[in-house]
Parts: structure tokens; sequence; C-alpha cells
């Protein structure tokens, strides 16, 4: 049994994942975009260029954060996120939301890797680095606890105001508090760049990036990344798809029939995120005792990275046979298995990279992702349109089922 102390600093981590997932929108963004009367190649779009967007910015802002500050790289992550919620909220001309989705980028490139490595300091700083995997997975648990209440507020919001759009601007208060929480972190966490008073500005500069290039150099740190960023990738493209197949299950279900039917959808999808989030608290949390039971984290990463290209093909065959509920609890599993491999991958993925670059090498894997997910998106919104949402589905999870060759970790 794995036993974590559980001091300020925990919570503070816990706290940071609980508001980063109050985004009341999320649960309905697809069916928000489409209520602005964009299709499913259009939403794809958007995603693409949010994710083009965090790609192009995802090194840059990595280097900076290793280099400057992480807490720095932090606090103008959620200060973009604020001006890019802000405009959703204001306007639904798809130009504009192309300049939301790139201040959304730029968020997601400032934030990711950079957080965890935060953790990983602080780990290394108290000389328990070895309980990563547990501790990452704990404070990560807030996050999905965060997820679980975040779908019931949507919900309850859409029930009381008939309205999505009111979504964006409600999330601007977690997202405020969150930037307050994470400017208050101790300045040691920042890593080496506090300390190093000796190296001038370019040197720092020039240190890190030599460091980062060598992660390029290590066959089995590249796949490592590449099976991690490829499921992830798959995952969030497909993830949102859920949001038409329960609307389509809220309508054909007998309960609920004297509600209006955005309010009938608003009660099931809040309902069934609530769930899922609860599920993936858990996975989050059991993390470490999933990966004792493998041999290795590598066998870990490779069977539950096949387990999900099931999850995937099923859910997207049964909804294009309309059996909405067995779709439903093939997603639900997925979300779980994705949580339950999070913590895992970041413990694997930190046996290959340095710590001084730690924030830059996440940074990367998230760079993949983003790539994979910049290409899958606009594919996946055209097959939803020409074919409809579970054909879809189906041909991406066989897509991601041959990526599989070439990202399993030897």
């Amino acid at each position: 049994m794995v036993i974590i102390k559980k001091d300020s600093m925990f919570y503070r981590f816990s706290l940071y994942g609980f508001l980063k997932n109050l985004r009341f929108f999320e649960p309905f963004i697809l069916l928000i975009f489409r209520s602005y009367g964009l299709s499913f190649f259009q939403i794809g779009v958007l995603y693409s260029v949010r994710d083009i967007a965090t790609n192009l910015l995802e090194i840059p802002t990595g280097i900076v954060s290793d280099s400057f500050g992480r807490k720095r790289a932090l606090v103008s992550a959620f200060v973009s996120y604020l001006v890019s919620f802000f405009i959703l909220y204001l306007v639904n001309d798809f130009i504009f939301l192309c300049l939301a989705m790139v201040l959304f980028g730029l968020g997601e490139a400032f934030r990711s890797g950079t957080h965890k490595a935060l953790i990983l300091e602080y780990l290394k700083i108290n000389n328990i680095l070895e309980l990563k995997v547990a501790y990452y997975g704990m404070t990560r648990s807030a996050s999905q606890m965060g997820s679980a209440l975040n779908a019931l507020i949507a919900a309850g919001l859409v029930f009381y105001t008939g309205s999505y759009r009111v979504m964006f601007l409600a999330a601007l208060l977690p997202y405020l508090l969150d930037l307050i929480n994470v400017a208050s972190y101790p300045n040691e966490l920042d890593g080496e760049i506090e300390d190093d008073k000796r190296t001038n500005l370019s040197g720092r500069v020039k240190t890190v990036l030599e460091d980062f290039f060598k992660i390029f150099r290590n066959g089995r740190g590249l796949r490592v990344l590449f099976n991690s960023s490829g499921f992830t990738a798959f995952f969030e493209v497909t993830k949102d798809y859920l949001q038409p197949i329960l609307a389509g299950l809220a309508l054909s279900l007998a309960i609920f029939g004297e509600l209006q039917d955005s309010r009938r959808e608003a009660l099931i999808i809040g309902l069934v995120y609530f769930g899922i989030y609860l599920l993936t608290s858990l996975a989050s949390r059991r993390a470490y005792i999933v990966s004792e039971r493998f041999s290795s984290l590598d066998q870990a990463v490779n069977l539950t990275y096949l387990a999900g290209v099931v999850l995937l093909v099923l859910s997207g065959g049964a909804a294009a046979v309309q059996l909405q509920i067995l779709a439903v609890i093939c997603f639900i599993l997925l979300y779980g298995l994705n949580n339950l491999r999070r913590p895992i991958n970041v413990g694997l993925i930190s046996d290959q990279i340095p710590n001084r670059v730690l924030a830059s090498g996440l940074s990367a894997e998230s760079q993949m992702t983003t790539l994979i997910s910049s290409l899958i998106a606009p594919l996946l919104g055209f097959l939803a349109d020409s074919l409809g949402v579970g054909p879809g589905i189906g041909l991406v999870g066989l897509l991601m089922l041959g990526l599989f060759f070439f990202v399993r970790v030897k």
C-alpha cells in the first residue's frame, strides 16, 4: 500500500486540477457548435485550428517554461484561456471562433506538461520521486472530481437558462481562481533556473535546447512519447462525439418526456458525464495498482492502447446500428481507460527524459498529440457528415489500430 503525505502542496496541486476541469461548456461543446449552425466538418476544422496553434507554440512555450519559470508559463496559460472563453461567449462567427480557438491553443501550449513538471520537481525536492505514479494519479483524481461536478453544474445551467452560451461566461470564475492558486506556488518549483545565477539568459536557453534535442535521439523514448500521444489524440478527437449519441438517446427515452428537448438532453448528458468522471477519478487514483499488475510499464501501455482500439471500434459500430446504450457504455469505459493510462504514461515518460527539460519533454508529447489530433479531427468530421457519427468513429478506431504497429513500446 502506497502512503502519500497530504501536505498543503498536495491539496494545492489537487485544487489546480479541480478548478482547471470546471469547463462548464465541455460536456456540450460539440452540441454548442452545432447550435451555431456549424457542420461536423467545420467543427473538426475548429478543433484542428486549436490543435495546430497548440502544436506551433508547444515547443517554444515549453522552452520558455524551462528557461524562465514554470509558474509564469501557467499564469500566461490562464490569461489566454480567459480571453478565449470571453470571445466564445460573445460571438458565433466562424472567423472569431477560429481566433478564440487560437487563444485556447496558446493556453494549452503554455499549460501542457508544465504542471506535471512542477509536481515532479516537488517530488524530487522531497526525495519521493519513486511515488510519481501514485502521487500524480491521486492529484489527477481531484481533477476528475472537478469534471464530475462540472457536468452537474453545466446541466443545471442549461436546464435553468435554456442556453448553452452562458457556460462560457460561467467558466471565467474557476479559471480566475486557478490563476491565483498557481501564482501562489513556491518559487523553488521552477527548478534549477532559480538557483543558476552564473548562467546568463542566452546560456540558459542554449543549455535547455541542447538537453531537449537529446530526447529525439532516444529511439525508445520516442516510442514512449508516440504511444502516449497517439492514444490521447484519438481519444480527444472522438470523445465529444458521445454528446450527439447521448442527445439521440435522450430523445428516444420515455423519461423526462414533459421537458423540452434541450432540457432533456441537459439532464441525460449531465448525469452520464457525472458518472463518467466519478469513474475516471477512481481510475486515476488506482492507476498505480493497475500498473503493478503488469510485468512492466511497457506492457501496461501497449495492452491498454489495444483495449482503447477495441472500445472505439465497438462504440462506433454500436452507434451505427442504433444501439446507443452500448455505444455510451463503450465510451464510458474509454474515458476510464484514458485516465488509467495517463499516470502510467507520465511515469514512463519521466524515466526517459532528464529532469532539467521535463517540461519541454512533456510538451513534446503534447505537441505530438495535437499534431495527430489536427489531422484526425477534420477527417472524423468529414466522415460523420458523409457516413454518420457511428461509422465515422468506427473507421477512426481502425486507423488507431494501424498506428499501433509504429508506436508499440518494445
